[in-house]
């Protein structure tokens, strides 16, 4: 079978990195999965942002989705240690409504939208059931939570179980804690999480972009060679 374009990219890609680095990059992308992804609401703290971030890829989680309606997401870099560009940001800033246009994006992809709030109809994290299909959780801003756009559309809700003072976390200790449990579950279980193989071609040839020294250079030399 003929090798596509992406897989001869990334052939070439790959003499520009070392062996070691590579062979973790691909151990990395076999435990990275979009069965489970996190949306983020307006969220404008960057020390929470970029927790976020690094919660994701230490989790194997692969896209976040980012909605901007009233704030801009900015990220932290002593916080976030450089994980954003081993992962696929979706933003969504240019709508009337984002909130609005992330869930039917997501929704059109299969998701289910699952926002993290307590609710007189949630479930607590140990009990939500992964094998309903992909899920999309949402978190909202330190301050207000999630806006009702997500409340109103929301398929379920989730909460982590409390037994404290404390009514609930900030967004990154929620993140970790619902990713933890989450993707343990999932990487036990019989749902098939993988990325495809389309997507890991994807996925790394992205990570060796953002890799390579002078790596738009060096692709526009690999077209004109090829012409």
């Amino acid at each position: 079978m003929p090798q596509t374009q992406d897989q001869k990219l990334i052939e070439y890609f790959q003499k520009f990195v070392t062996f070691n680095r590579l062979e973790k990059m691909e151990l990395v992308l076999s435990h990275r999965t979009r069965y489970l992804t996190v949306v983020l609401e307006n969220i404008f703290q960057p020390h929470n942002a970029s927790a976020v971030l690094r919660s994701c890829d230490g989790f194997g989680i692969q896209d976040v989705h980012i909605i901007e309606n009233s704030n801009s997401y900015r990220v932290n870099p002593g916080v976030s240690l450089g994980t954003s560009q081993w992962l696929t940001l979706h933003k969504y800033s240019t709508q009337e409504n984002n909130t609005l246009s992330a869930i039917r994006i997501l929704q059109e992809k299969g998701y289910r939208i699952i926002a993290t709030t307590p609710h007189r109809n949630d479930t607590d994290l140990e009990e939500f059931d992964l094998e309903k299909g992909k899920t999309a959780l949402f978190f909202g801003t330190e301050m207000h939570g999630l806006s009702e756009d997500v409340l109103k559309n929301a398929d379920e809700f989730m909460k982590i179980p409390m037994h404290g003072f404390v009514e609930s976390f900030n967004i990154s200790v929620s993140c970790a804690v619902s990713l933890h449990n989450l993707s343990c579950r999932l990487r036990e279980s019989e749902i098939p999480w993988e990325l495809t193989l389309n997507e890991r071609e994807q996925v790394m040839l992205e990570w060796l972009r953002n890799s390579v020294k002078n790596a738009q250079s060096l692709e526009k030399e690999y077209y004109r060679r090829l012409q």
